[in-house]
């Protein structure tokens, strides 16, 4: 996989990346895989142009469509506990958003599968992939509740909106030794890790997290 030539300079020069993955290593970020990814992936390509600037922040930013791009510590954290440490075959991502979270996927795994329910924002992110012509991602429109059992089992699932209570479906998806990282509650929200072990399910809360919420159905 490449990386198609990069258009910008300045806020969204490789030098703005090497100062956000410094950051991220400041703040805690151990793994050099995830760490690498982010700092190949040009997140500004996948906000609007007005925010590109912006895209480097340690902070959200709306995408349309009442959804955002999380800041990337966010995902640096998500993404590393997804891992683990460990070779990733299968991945599934539920909530494509803008695409940047898949895109950054697609560098640590070898086949990763994501699905959105929105179908213009979907295509927005097809849009935003397209120019860095990734070939091991494959982009799906559903309901995030219920994976992708089709390409399932998954080594790990990342899921980047909030549900009530963890979705059985994406559960059942873990292959063995698998891990789902989700973000879970209403009002208070925890990133939630659940491991599928010899002995079953395991359930490990994180850190405190705001995410929009994860919608039933297509849209």
């Amino acid at each position: 996989m490449s990386l198609a030539p990069e258009r910008g300079i300045g806020m969204t020069s490789q030098r703005t990346r090497d100062r956000m993955v410094a950051r991220l290593r400041e703040q805690g970020v151990r793994d050099e895989l995830v760490l690498e990814a982010m700092r190949a992936v040009p997140r500004h390509l996948f906000v609007d142009e007005a925010l590109a600037s912006r895209a480097y922040e340690d902070s959200a930013l709306p995408i349309g469509f009442e959804q955002t791009i999380s800041r990337p510590l966010t995902v640096a954290r998500m993404l590393e506990v997804a891992r683990d440490g460990r070779s990733l075959d299968r991945v599934l991502e539920v909530g494509t958003g803008c695409g940047y979270g898949a895109a950054v996927l697609a560098r640590i795994a070898g086949a990763v599968f994501s699905v959105e329910r929105i179908a213009p924002l979907l295509e927005r992110a097809r849009a935003n992939l397209r120019p860095l012509r990734i070939g091991n991602l494959r982009l799906a429109h559903g309901d995030g509740h219920r994976g992708l059992p089709e390409a399932a089992p998954f080594d790990a699932i990342v899921v980047a909106a909030a549900a009530p209570q963890v979705p059985r479906a994406l559960q059942e998806q873990l292959a063995r030794g698998g891990r789902l990282v989700i973000p879970v509650g209403v009002d208070s929200q925890e990133l939630t890790l659940i491991e599928r072990t010899a002995g079953g399910l395991r359930e490990t809360r994180l850190d405190a997290v705001r995410f929009v919420p994860l919608r039933s159905g297509k849209g």
